[in-house]
């Protein structure tokens, strides 16, 4: 995995990497939206209890197909509420580390569930 962040364009404006080279051979895995929805099926109530959801559950999917945070190269993230910005951004970060994907984030006027907040998709790859 190389990152590409040329000097010669504005850097990132926050945590993340303009671009992601993946090398031949590599195994990719694609992550849906997850949501802050409990196992027990109950929405969070807040944005920051959703983003650890949301986090949390990323985190178990890429443990089953054997890859962690640092395999990300490429994650979304669809806001509701630009309030919501800094609590998502607090957890986002404390997930990541130092780790730097490619990234986007949306703002939405709603998602598919009401109260949901937030929702993220990833794609990771590992070679």
């Amino acid at each position: 995995m190389k990152i590409h962040n040329p000097p010669t364009i504005a850097a990132p404006a926050s945590t993340y990497s303009h671009a992601i080279e993946i090398g031949a051979g590599a195994r990719w895995l694609t992550v849906s939206g997850q949501i802050g929805k409990t196992i027990e099926g109950n929405v969070a109530e807040n944005a920051e209890a959703q983003a650890e959801i949301i986090w949390d559950n990323i985190t178990h999917i890429l443990k089953s197909a054997d890859m962690s945070i640092a395999d990300i190269v490429k994650m979304t993230a669809y806001l509701v509420d630009p309030a919501d910005l800094a609590a998502y951004g607090t957890v986002r970060t404390r997930y990541l580390g130092d780790h730097r994907p490619a990234s986007t984030l949306v703002y939405v006027s709603a998602l598919v569930i009401p109260g949901l907040k937030l929702e993220v998709e990833v794609q990771a790859a590992k070679v």
